[in-house]
């Protein structure tokens, strides 16, 4: 199966959480804190508001930072994804 975001959505998956701080110390599971960074796995095709067309900024495989509380999570195939709309990207990491 696959998914296909639809109008102005844009499909995520989380990257891992760090497993060690900078200093060298190693977090348990629950200390971890789950990053707002993801990779972006696909992307819909747009959308008008207003009338205008809404040009979708990001392009599958660009790593972004997304609002925190956003998005619907989906489980597919064993893996975790999170459905966010293009709006809740906050940016693109380069």
């Amino acid at each position: 199966m696959k998914l296909v975001p639809l109008q102005d959505r844009v499909i995520l998956k989380q990257l891992e959480a760090e497993e060690t701080t900078a200093s060298g110390i190693v977090l348990p599971g629950s200390a971890q804190e789950k990053p707002q960074m993801a990779e972006v796995i696909a992307v819909g095709p747009g959308t008008t508001a207003d009338g205008k067309e809404v040009k979708m900024e990001v392009k599958k495989g660009d790593r972004v930072i997304y609002s925190q509380y956003a998005g619907t999570k989906a489980k597919l195939d064993g893996e975790e994804y999170i459905i966010v709309s293009q709006k809740d990207i906050l940016a693109i990491v380069k």
